[in-house]
């Protein structure tokens, strides 16, 4: 894996926390030689990602809609800034682009993000690991409710088991560079 494709809130949110791990995990990326990718914001916790990877001297790509670019909220000092039309565009290349995922606390943006990327890999449109840093059980409902999912027979635990987790992100690096992809069709 050369490319993470993060995604993360465009605001810091309520806990001090959500802004140390987001600078620990760019630092991590860095560690293990990879670049990030991600929504290419100039604020929250893409910001705090995104300048942890930058200040280390690492390589970092944004992507992101036009119209967003207009609300004057893009991140100038990236490696490279690449713009799209929309926020489907978006998707498609940050996942164009990344050789895995990881999702830090957000929004709605976030939840849609993840799930695509999780869903793409369950129809096999792409084989990328997909992690989850669970700071201070942020995901701990999400965690559950995927579970309840495949308790009532309504997701196969082989899609379950590719959400790697942990609260550590050297330790969820290391999961996902060892991960290997499930080969079961998508239907139950």
């Amino acid at each position: 894996m050369k490319r993470i494709g993060v995604f993360c809130g465009s605001s810091e949110g309520s806990s001090p926390l959500y802004s140390e791990m987001a600078i620990q995990l760019g630092k991590v990326l860095f560690q293990h030689e990879m670049e990030l990718v991600y929504g290419g914001a100039d604020l929250g916790l893409m910001k705090r990602v995104a300048e942890a990877v930058l200040g280390l001297g690492g390589h970092v790509i944004g992507v992101i809609p036009k119209f967003l670019i207009e609300k004057e909220i893009a991140h100038w000092g990236l490696t490279e800034l690449i713009m799209v039309r929309d926020m489907h565009e978006r998707k498609l290349k940050i996942a164009e682009l990344s050789d895995g995922f990881i999702a830090l606390p957000g929004g709605f943006g976030t939840l849609d993000e993840s799930f695509e990327m999780l869903t793409w890999n369950q129809l096999r449109l792409h084989q990328k690991p997909f992690g989850i840093l669970n700071i201070d059980g942020f995901f701990d409902h999400l965690i559950a409710f995927i579970d309840r999912m495949v308790n009532d027979r309504l997701l196969r635990s082989e899609h379950r088991d590719m959400i790697l987790v942990s609260d550590n992100p050297n330790e969820l690096l290391v999961k996902m560079k060892q991960v290997n992809m499930p080969s079961q069709e998508k239907w139950i």
